[in-house]
């Protein structure tokens, strides 16, 4: 097949996308595909043409646009299938503050929260006790992420986060470990566990910098732990329609208690990348685990 390959973009994790361009490209070719690179930011503007003349498109693409749903449903104009989910399903999972009521609507355990969509006044306060963690409500990769122990380290965050104008959500810190699930096709991977060892949790320098964090797969946890994760993983993604892909965050407490923090409908896909590690413990190579996103988004466009 003739593969468009989309990368780049103009959010603030381009590099993070562009860095997965070789690998994907490599594989892609592996399974006999010929692949034509589309950097978004120099094309946006052929890029319904060009997928016209393609038989899929591999979508590599982080933030807005790409996790937005905007390049889905263009691809949806053009009639040319795509891997993972499509438009209101990619929307849904990036507004955080969106997705976290769709969780609890559907019996899945997330932290409280309080979205702000702009600076507040001095005389509000926060919903819980510090320390309390600072996102941006849409993005990813732990960009404009932080942890606040005081008022003062609040509002800096707070000033940081919303000057992107993506509004602010905040969540109590929670005790636990960082563990992720991924779903291809309805059915769960081997969780992971990860280990941050340049901080005191999964930020941005923790995720891609050498030596950053170490991620264990499959994850050294309990059996019941490891089933309720899946569970819980396969609902989120059934939750938010996002055709049985997506790659699940939680926080697994001492006890075993899981709470979701986010579905990332275009996790990370470098070879070193979490669902590749993920897929290569349930005995995919990194081509097939590409062959199997594929199947996936060509028996979307089936149905």
């Amino acid at each position: 097949m003739k593969v468009l390959l989309i990368a780049g973009g103009w959010s603030s994790e381009r590099e993070v996308s562009l860095a997965a361009v070789p690998g994907i490209t490599e594989g892609l070719q592996e399974l006999g595909h010929t692949v034509t690179f589309f950097d978004l930011s120099a094309g946006f503007d052929s890029l319904l043409a060009t997928a016209g003349e393609h038989d899929f498109a591999f979508i590599l693409l982080h933030g807005s646009p790409g996790e937005d749903g905007l390049v889905q449903a263009m691809l949806d104009v053009a009639g040319c299938p795509y891997q993972g989910a499509g438009p209101a399903g990619s929307f849904l999972a990036l507004n955080k503050a969106c997705a976290k009521q769709i969780f609890r609507a559907a019996g899945i355990p997330t932290a409280d929260w309080e979205f702000l969509p702009a600076m507040p006044d001095a005389s509000w306060q926060p919903k819980f006790a510090y320390p309390i963690f600072v996102k941006a409500n849409l993005g990813g990769s732990s960009l404009h992420l932080g942890r606040a122990d005081t008022r003062e380290e609040l509002d800096a965050l707070l000033q940081d986060v919303l000057a992107e104008g993506q509004g602010a959500l905040l969540e109590p810190s929670l005790k636990g470990r960082d563990v992720t699930c991924a779903v291809i096709g309805g059915e769960a991977l081997p969780p992971i566990l990860i280990l941050p060892q340049k901080g005191e949790y999964f930020d941005y320098e923790s995720k891609y910098a050498d030596g950053g964090a170490r991620e264990i797969c499959p994850a050294p946890i309990s059996e019941a732990a490891t089933k309720t994760m899946q569970d819980y993983s396969k609902r989120a993604v059934e939750a938010l329609g996002l055709d049985g892909v997506g790659r699940v965050d939680f926080i697994l407490g001492e006890d075993d208690s899981l709470h979701i923090l986010e579905v990332n409908t275009i996790p990370g896909m470098t070879k070193a990348s979490l669902v590749p590690k993920a897929a290569a413990a349930a005995g995919m190579s990194f081509a097939q685990l590409l062959a199997r996103l594929m199947e996936v988004g060509m028996a979307r466009k089936d149905r």
